[in-house]
């Protein structure tokens, strides 16, 4: 019996034992990941002054791809169809670099002609010979790869693939590992032109987001549900067009010049846009930000995957612009989203084929220069031209930081412009 007894309360002591550790354990993980996490938001709230403060001297400098696949048509390839492209696109280097010269006892790709060095150079994996930028896929070398070895990525407007403005910053703030992205916002369909309601294009603007939605796959039913959430969306607030474009760079310089030759002393150093009107658009932004992300509008069918794999994930949410963005690049929007902006204007297929053929060797300096180059086409150019423009001044800064098992992130937008750079809304987790 005492032996029975003891060995019952050793039971009972070891359960209580293990008991008394494990909720010990679990303080001290508790605390030590709520230590962790408070690291980790305050690397995340550091990368997003940093951002803030630095994104005027960010440097958003379109390339050539024109011996490269083009961005603009990825989005509507299965993975099949993705694959053989690659496959092509590898057969298609290593035929060049063959009758360049090059041979399996060659090295690789010194044997090339010096003009193609920095063409083939780009498709490799790994640049410490180079000195490159490691954060950079694009700008790769491999010393003991061949043709046949080449790591291949689909390059987006800037470089990086698409919608990045340059390849994801890692740095460390303390212990704190942190990564920020930056994302063309102006490359995406605004989802605020679904809001608009006045005007002669207010009768195009469903068509135009049943283009955008028919290529991603939302049709029928889905369609006019979100169509009565963006009525939703209008009745508190709808879209308007500005009373002029800002893309007009001729009417500008014309105004200039008509101040210039009138016979006044004054001298015009630069025509500015009045703060008043910059934060007015600031907070017409700011609601529409707003409102795109709140229960009014599901963005789960915007999620929902149309690709999804190890490599790759589509869906219409990564085209959308929720964050207020009312202007399109047509040098950096994929074809599906120039489309959709050109239905305002009509012949919207023809121009956004001819306006990926020809950016892919050279970007179109402004407004005017698209309809120089698309005389054919410049009428239609002309009559959606306020939803366009040249040039990208709306960006969402992506930012994740992790302290041990923490983590912390963050979307910023932000419009850049002459002046200043311009917080528009933060979301925080």
């Amino acid at each position: 019996m005492v032996l029975l007894v003891t060995l019952v309360l050793l039971v009972v002591l070891s359960w209580v034992g293990y008991r008394i550790s494990s909720r010990v354990a679990a303080l001290r993980h508790h605390s030590q990941y709520m230590i962790d996490y408070q690291k980790a938001r305050y690397g995340r709230d550091s990368a997003l002054k940093y951002a803030l403060a630095t994104l005027e001297d960010v440097n958003a400098v379109l390339v050539s791809r024109p011996n490269e696949p083009d961005f603009s048509d990825i989005f509507a390839l299965s993975e099949p169809e993705y694959d053989l492209l690659l496959q092509q696109w590898a057969e298609q280097l290593a035929a060049e670099a063959q009758a360049s010269g090059w041979t399996e006892q060659t090295s690789w790709p010194g044997s090339l002609p010096e003009d193609n060095d920095f063409f083939y150079l780009e498709q490799f994996e790994g640049t410490a010979a180079f000195g490159e930028d490691m954060n950079d896929p694009n700008l790769a070398y491999d010393e003991t790869a061949g043709p046949n070895d080449l790591d291949l990525a689909i390059r987006g407007p800037y470089g990086p693939p698409w919608p990045q403005v340059s390849e994801p910053v890692e740095f460390k703030v303390g212990q704190v590992d942190v990564t920020m992205s930056i994302e063309d916002e102006n490359a995406k369909y605004p989802a605020c032109w679904a809001t608009l309601t006045e005007g002669p294009s207010a009768r195009l603007a469903e068509k135009s987001l049943a283009v955008f939605c028919e290529w991603m796959g939302i049709t029928g039913e889905e369609f006019d549900y979100l169509q009565l959430q963006f009525d939703e969306v209008a009745d508190l607030k709808s879209f308007t067009l500005p009373a002029g474009s800002s893309n007009d760079k001729d009417a500008a310089a014309r105004a200039a010049a008509k101040v210039r030759s009138s016979r006044t002393r004054r001298t015009v150093r630069r025509i500015r846009r009045p703060a008043a009107a910059t934060t007015a658009a600031a907070d017409s932004k700011r609601d529409f930000a707003k409102l795109f992300h709140s229960p009014l509008v599901d963005t789960e069918l915007f999620a929902r995957p149309t690709v999804e794999s190890s490599t790759r994930k589509e869906s219409a949410l990564k085209y959308m612009g929720l964050w207020g963005s009312d202007k399109v690049n047509f040098n950096t929007a994929p074809r599906h989203v120039l489309e959709a902006a050109l239905v305002f204007g009509g012949d919207e297929v023809e121009i956004a084929d001819a306006i990926i053929q020809q950016r892919r060797g050279r970007p179109f300096n402004d407004i005017t220069d698209l309809k120089k180059s698309l005389l054919r086409y410049s009428g239609s150019i002309e009559r959606c031209e306020k939803f366009l423009t040249a040039k990208s001044e709306f960006f969402t800064v992506r930012i994740t930081a992790e302290s041990g098992r923490a983590k912390a992130s963050a979307v910023m937008a932000m419009v850049r412009n002459e002046q200043k750079v311009e917080k528009i809304a933060v979301i925080a987790d």
